[in-house]
C-alpha cells in the first residue's frame, strides 16, 4: 500500500510535466502527465499514433491518452 503512496504522490507532484515513466515489465513511456487518481496516472504520449491508449480522458480535445495503472509503475522522471 506504501508503494501506491508513494506513486501517487510522485504523479501528482509531476501533473503538468513531461516525464519518462518505466514501468515493471521493461516498458518506457515519454509524455505530459494530464491527471492522476488513486488507482492510475494520465499520460499524454509524446509520440502520437504511435502508442495504443487504454483510455480516453475527457476533457483533452483531439488527442490519446494513456492510462497506466500506479500499480505498474517502477520509476518516473521529469525530462
Amino acid at each position: 500500500m506504501r508503494i501506491l503512496v508513494e506513486a501517487y504522490y510522485n504523479c501528482l507532484h509531476c501533473k503538468n510535466k513531461r516525464v519518462r515513466i518505466l514501468t515493471r515489465d521493461g516498458r518506457q513511456y515519454t509524455g505530459t502527465i494530464m491527471d492522476v487518481d488513486y488507482n492510475n496516472v494520465y499520460l499524454r504520449p509524446d509520440a502520437r499514433g504511435t502508442v495504443k491508449t487504454s483510455a480516453f480522458y475527457p476533457g483533452f480535445y483531439g488527442g490519446d491518452i494513456l492510462t497506466l495503472s500506479l500499480f505498474t509503475l517502477l520509476a518516473i522522471a521529469l525530462i
